[in-house]
Formats: structure tokens, sequence, C-alpha cells
């Protein structure tokens, strides 16, 4: 109990003790709402990971596997960095595997900042990046990206950094926007991390899910900076079993110690059947990881269009599971409002992008839909959103 015998909980953590997901998904099992706040798929993964995994347990891969993850994951990993972006990495002493992005991030954060460092971080930001921040008692300094385009403006990128600036803490593809920083955009991040002394940990979770032609780009990959680098992946996203939460992150040795030895203290280890399953499927053909995003790609063309047809401004993203759409066209001039009267109104739910803010005021019309849901739930989704025109 807290001496005053009031909240128990550090101040720090105080704005983190719900978030909007949560609240979200309440209101959609109270009022039978179709769900497209939350991003999980509605279907299983591929039907070879799914058996690769049901093997491994049957077989007795049940126990504590090694604390940097099995070899042949681990293995797997540096193959396909190899593979997909000619990325060399050790896999003995430079990939660590997780509990899921969402610990690789968490752990580096504690591993790697001070209280007092700062970590820059662009804006709208994945909630627990800000969660993180605080537990090891960093600062975060945010960087806008401005609707419509989302794009990185240069001058506030530079304006975020200082002597105190210890991580730049990167998403791309981009949660919640669906952009993909450019070639320009992440070499000038690049160029500031290396003037600034400062580590870049990327968030690369929808790395196999950009479309429209698109590719994804490492850090990492860009001259001077494998050494100064932390990426982190994740099976969730890739293979449609965000349940199982196997991540990973490689980088330079050093730091990836640093970030074992916290990891440790966690989750100890994670996923014992789950790792060789994934393994196994991080080395399938390229046409299987295309025909993925392709399949989301049609999704996202059937939310978004279905969001222009129910009135809203569509924000086509380039990558990963939301479209953003604006609900200022409808005359609803914030979200927040609207999502949480949307299952009246409709009987859909959303989230709003403010929520991913420091500054609610320039995204304030702005909602965040999931289209990473079987075309039967989107058609119904779409259906009842235009209900909001009549």
């Amino acid at each position: 109990m807290a001496a005053d015998g009031g909240n128990p909980l550090v101040e720090r953590m105080r704005p983190f003790t719900s978030t909007i997901f949560a609240e979200m998904t309440a209101l959609a099992q109270s009022t039978g709402a179709v769900n497209l706040g939350q991003g999980f798929p509605d279907a299983d993964g591929p039907a070879s990971l799914l058996r690769a995994a049901i093997g491994a347990i049957e077989s007795g891969v049940n126990q504590y596997p090694p604390g940097r993850g099995v070899p042949a994951l681990r293995e797997a990993i540096a193959v396909h960095q190899k593979e997909w972006y000619g990325l060399d990495v050790d896999p003995d002493t430079e990939v660590l595997v997780t509990t899921g992005a969402t610990e690789a991030i968490a752990t580096t954060v504690l591993a790697l900042c001070e209280p007092g460092d700062e970590v820059v971080v662009l804006e709208p930001y994945y909630d627990s990046y800000a969660a993180s921040i605080a537990l090891a008692g960093a600062v975060r300094r945010s960087v806008p990206l401005a609707a419509p385009e989302f794009r990185l403006d240069r001058e506030r990128l530079a304006a975020a950094f200082g002597p105190r600036t210890r991580m730049v803490l990167l998403n791309s593809p981009h949660n919640p926007t669906g952009r993909v920083l450019d070639a320009d955009e992440l070499a000038a991040v690049a160029a500031l991390a290396r003037q600034h002394d400062a580590v870049v940990v990327t968030d690369d979770v929808y790395e196999h899910l950009v479309f429209d032609g698109g590719r994804h780009v490492p850090m990492a990959s860009l001259p001077q900076m494998a050494e100064r680098t932390i990426t982190i992946s994740s099976a969730g996203k890739t293979f449609s079993v965000t349940g199982w939460k196997i991540g990973w992150l490689h980088g330079p040795a050093a730091l990836v110690d640093a970030v074992v030895a916290v990891k440790q203290f966690v989750t100890f280890v994670s996923g014992a059947p789950f790792q060789p399953a994934v393994a196994a499927e991080l080395g399938a053909p390229a046409e299987d990881f295309a025909a993925r995003a392709a399949d989301l790609e049609r999704r996202r063309d059937l939310l978004a269009g279905g969001l222009a047809d129910a009135g809203f401004g569509v924000l086509l993203p380039q990558a990963g599971y939301f479209v953003v759409a604006d609900a200022g066209p409808l005359g609803y001039p914030d979200s927040l409002d609207l999502c949480r009267r949307l299952p009246e109104l409709a009987g859909v739910v959303g989230v709003p992008v403010q929520a991913f803010c420091d500054d609610p005021e320039p995204v304030a019309s702005l909602m965040r839909f999931a289209f990473c849901k079987r075309d039967e739930v989107l058609h119904e989704a779409v259906t009842r959103l235009r209900a909001l025109r009549t």
C-alpha cells in the first residue's frame, strides 16, 4: 500500500494503467460491434507453421529453451537477414529471441537507457513505446508525422536531438499510419544518430507486409549503421500468430549482451515449441511472403473503399494492418468521442489516432481501423459504417 493510502503505482507509470485497445475491445464485447480496433488477424497462420508447433509439443519440446533462443531459430533469423537484406549477423552472439516484439522493445530500452536519457520517437507512436521509456525513467522526444502524408519533417527531427539523446526508437513500416519511410528520411535519421552517437532501435514487425510493390529497407543496411542499430521483428505479424509472442532482435554483440542481461530477469526465456516452428517458416520461399502481403493488400483496398463510400477521408497505408480514416468530412471532429459512440451509431469499433499522440489536436478527427480480418467481417463493417451517412 502507498504510505498515504493512495495509489501504490509509481508515478511515472500512472498514465499507463489502461490502454485504448482494452477500452475499445471491451466496448466491442459489450455491444456486439465489429471489432476493427485491435490489430490481430481472425484467421490462423500457415498450416505448415501450425503443424510444426504441434509436432514440437508432441515430441517433447516443452521445457526451458536456451536463454538466447533455440539455435535453429537464431540461425534462421541470421539467414533471413542475409537473404532478404544482405546483412551479416552472427546467430550465436548477435541474435536474441524474445517474448514478442513488445518485450524486445521494453528490455532494450531498459538495458540501454539511464534515467534522464532522451529517446526520440515518431508521433503517432505505438503506446508501448511511451510506457517502456517511462519504465526506464527516460524522457520521450516526439517528432510529429503530419497528416495526410505523414512525412518526416527534417527540421523537427533535428530539433528532437540534443546532448542527452541516447536512442532513436524507429517504426517503419509505421503503426498506426502505415507509412514506409523513404531513403531520404532513413538517411536523415541515420545521420543524426551518428552525429549524436545514438543507438537506433527499429521496430520492423511489418517488414513483410508492404504493399503496392514497395520494399522494406532496414536501418542496419545503411552505411555505418549496423554497428549502432538493434533490429526488432516478430513472427506474430508476419505469420498471423500474434498470440504466440515470438519476437527477436539482432545487433552488435555488446548491445545484444546488454539486452540479454535484462531479458533474463523479465521472461527468462520464450515459447519453446513455437521457436522451431518459426525457424522453419522463416525459410519459406519468397513467394509465400509475397502472397500473404498481396492478400492483405486486397483486404486493405476492400476496407479503404468501403470507408470512402461511407464518407470518411481515407489515408491509404503503404504497409501494415491498418487504414487511417478521417471522420471530419462526416461532421465528427473528435475521433475519441466518435469511437466511444460508434458501436451505438454503426455497430463498429475503431481506435482514435489521438491515443497515440502527445498532442492530439493535429489528428483529432483521425481513426484507425484494422483490415487484417476475414472478408465477411470487413464487408459487414463497411455495411454498418454506411449508416453514418444516413
